[in-house]
C-alpha cells in the first residue's frame, strides 16, 4: 500500500465520506417514505368530498302536514307532563 500514494489518513477520510453518504441516502429514503405517506393521507382526506358534478345528497324535509303532526304530538306530551307535575 505504501507504493500507491494513499496514506492511512486519506483512506480513513474516504471511508468516513462513504459512511456519511450512506447515512444521507438512508435518511433521504426515510424522508421519501414519510412524504409519500403524508401525500397519501392528504389524498384520502380529499376523497371524502363529492366529485364535481355529482348530485348532492338529498336532505329529508318535513311536509307541512308532518310538521303539524309533530307539533300536536309535542303539545300533547308537554300537556301530560304538566298534569303529572301538579
Amino acid at each position: 500500500m505504501l507504493g500507491c500514494g494513499i496514506t492511512p489518513h486519506h483512506r480513513e477520510a474516504v471511508l468516513n465520506l462513504h459512511k456519511i453518504v450512506t447515512e444521507l441516502k438512508r435518511e433521504r429514503d426515510r424522508l421519501g417514505r414519510a412524504i409519500a405517506l403524508l401525500e397519501e393521507g392528504r389524498a384520502k382526506a380529499g376523497r371524502k368530498t363529492a366529485a364535481p358534478g355529482s348530485p348532492k345528497p338529498r336532505r329529508r324535509r318535513l311536509t307541512a302536514a308532518g310538521r303539524k303532526r309533530l307539533s300536536d304530538l309535542m303539545k300533547q306530551r308537554w300537556a301530560e307532563r304538566r298534569k303529572k307535575g301538579n
